[in-house]
């Protein structure tokens, strides 16, 4: 398998470092200042882009891929809706992975979330969600905060509440989101559900950002076998491919 990657920070380089320990895998260059100003201009045919960026990247990512016809791995968060639209548009011709979260262990915790969180609910539980990164992190909340509401939460029924401040008075129908900052935290997603007198709480902690560049690349070889599609984290690792 050939592949570019777009962006070549902490995520970048720790892919770079994982492929070198595996001869199935040829990174074909990385596009970041300094090194390829573009996919476009990355020689070669590549059968996957892996693009843990910023939105800015997108478009020239979507296109390289249609152009080569090659997979897409991507896990950049912050995009708009209309950027969202590309990107399932782009999936009518070539197989993308769209996810907020490349963990094996928070595709297994959303999955399970979806199976428990609306029971709960149905029970009179209420739902609160935390999550914690890095003092550098430029969007809040996380996008995994939102897959795991959306778990919770799939037909929108509760309005999510992001923080609150000053006399709220009692909860109504909601979801509260919580973001926290600090330090150099991977990731920590907590999803609590309260009861009468009972209460439980299912959380994931990253200690290294080395488990979502393992899971890109599970996911980028996974995705090689698939049509064009527009697919989770969960759906590529839980899903038997249909011969």
């Amino acid at each position: 398998m050939k592949v570019i990657l777009i962006g070549y920070g902490r995520m970048g380089k720790m892919i770079e470092e994982l492929l070198a320990a595996r001869g199935d895998v040829e990174i074909l260059g990385a596009v970041s200042p300094g090194l390829y100003e573009s996919p476009w201009d990355v020689p070669g045919k590549p059968d996957a882009l892996i693009d843990f960026s910023y939105p800015g990247n997108l478009e020239t990512t979507l296109a390289r891929a249609e152009d080569a016809a090659s997979a897409v791995i991507l896990g950049t968060t912050g995009l708009t809706a209309e950027q969202v639209e590309r990107v399932r548009a782009a999936a009518k011709r070539v197989p993308v992975v769209f996810d907020a979260n490349f963990s094996l262990g928070v595709a297994v915790l959303r999955k399970a979330l979806a199976q428990v969180g609306p029971l709960l609910l149905k029970c009179g539980f209420d739902a609160e969600i935390v999550e914690t990164h890095h003092n550098r992190k430029a969007d809040a909340p996380s996008g995994t905060a939102k897959a795991l509401l959306r778990a919770i939460d799939p037909a929108g029924d509760y309005a999510p509440v992001y923080g609150r401040e000053g006399f709220v008075g009692a909860r109504g129908k909601e979801i509260g989101v919580h973001a926290v900052r600090g330090g150099t935290v991977a990731g920590e997603h907590t999803v609590a559900f309260f009861g009468d007198s009972e209460e439980i709480k299912l959380t994931h902690r990253a200690d290294s950002r080395r488990i979502f560049a393992a899971g890109a690349l599970r996911a980028a070889k996974a995705l090689a076998a698939r049509e064009p599609g527009f697919y989770t984290l969960e759906e590529i690792l839980f899903t038997q491919k249909e011969n």
